[in-house]
């Protein structure tokens, strides 16, 4: 009889050595991993009669994943994006007990082969210019306080960063000489250069002060309290100067207005500048191209002005009896990029 593998000791290995020292995975992903095996555990235990202390490698069959799936669907209201990252977690500890044990490659193999779910690709949310100027008018930039608030909004909407990457920017991370940039430190502990405008560059110079000769670790945002603002921090921020900025632009009533929106809207308004994909995507961060194309999908100004190049007269011919889209080379070299 086939001997049986205490799950126990690849749990630890996985998490302790395998995500920090293999994978050097940032802090956040090691949680999010962390939370979706204690729920699996705890998941077993209780529909399964069988102790964390007790579960072996055999005992987590597929079907016992797929039925914690439905358990995390229908018993806690999971959504599928949510339980799609659970199960990539499982999958990925799988994968490692597979690499360690040649004899656990079938077992695991099953596991990996329970296929996530399909999800519909949400819209992506993004503030017009105008509600992006709208917003940046919020903060009396005659307070201290009123001036961090809108440097920190215009840092957020230059460099496109996450409300966690601009709380960890630090004074050393700015370049703020003739041409002036910032080091962003993004998901995945990668690193990305951004380009600053004139303008946020002599903002920031405002901002910081004295500060900007002071030690290269200090953090650039800082709360009331003059320690380093949270990612919570700026998220109240934002939404509550998101709320102010309704009585000067109506519109915003009808869109969420948070730190990732202010993201999607450097993204989108990059593109209508002419900035090509790729150079957003390696602003933004983007491993993947797939990524940003999202950004190209989502603007309707972009689409209408796609849609009037290729618009002809009702009979669709000109006087000399041709097409007129015929005639226009430039849409002409536009269909044959495609």
């Amino acid at each position: 009889m086939p001997s049986s593998h205490p799950l126990g000791p690849f749990v630890r290995r996985f998490l302790l050595q395998h995500m920090i020292a293999d994978r050097n995975l940032s802090l956040n992903t090691q949680k999010s991993y962390r939370d979706a095996l204690r729920l699996l555990l705890r998941f077993v235990a209780e529909r399964y009669g069988i102790e964390s202390t007790q579960l072996t490698v055999e005992d987590l069959k597929a079907e016992v994943v797929r039925n914690f799936l439905l358990y995390l669907e229908k018993q806690r209201g999971s959504s599928q994006p949510t339980i799609n990252q659970r199960l990539i977690a499982i999958r990925s500890l799988f994968h490692f007990i597979s690499q360690c044990v040649p004899e656990l490659v079938d077992p695991a193999t099953q596991v990996e082969a329970v296929p996530l779910r399909k999800t519909a690709s949400p819209t992506v949310p993004y503030l017009d210019k105008e509600e992006m100027d709208a917003l940046l008018e919020v903060p009396d930039r005659r307070r201290p306080q009123g001036q961090r608030d809108y440097a920190l909004l215009l840092f957020l909407y230059n460099t496109g960063a996450r409300a966690d990457e601009a709380a960890h920017v630090t004074v050393g991370d700015l370049n703020l000489g003739t041409s002036p940039f910032v080091t962003i430190r993004g998901k995945g502990r990668k690193t990305r250069l951004c380009p600053l405008w004139t303008h946020t560059s002599k903002v920031l110079r405002i901002l910081l002060g004295p500060r900007l000769e002071g030690p290269p670790e200090a953090f650039v945002f800082l709360n009331v309290r003059g320690a380093p603002i949270t990612r919570f921090g700026i998220h109240t921020l934002v939404e509550r100067s998101g709320a102010r900025a309704l009585k000067a632009m109506p519109s915003l009533r009808e869109k969420r207005v948070s730190p990732h929106v202010i993201r999607h809207s450097t993204a989108c308004h990059l593109l209508r500048a002419g900035v090509d994909i790729n150079t957003i995507r390696a602003w933004l961060g983007h491993v993947s191209l797939e990524t940003t194309n999202r950004y190209a999908e989502a603007d309707l100004e972009m689409k209408a002005k796609a849609l009037a190049t290729c618009a002809v007269p009702e009979s669709g011919r000109n006087s000399d009896g041709k097409a007129a889209w015929r005639k226009d080379r430039d849409l002409l070299t536009f269909l044959t990029s495609l």
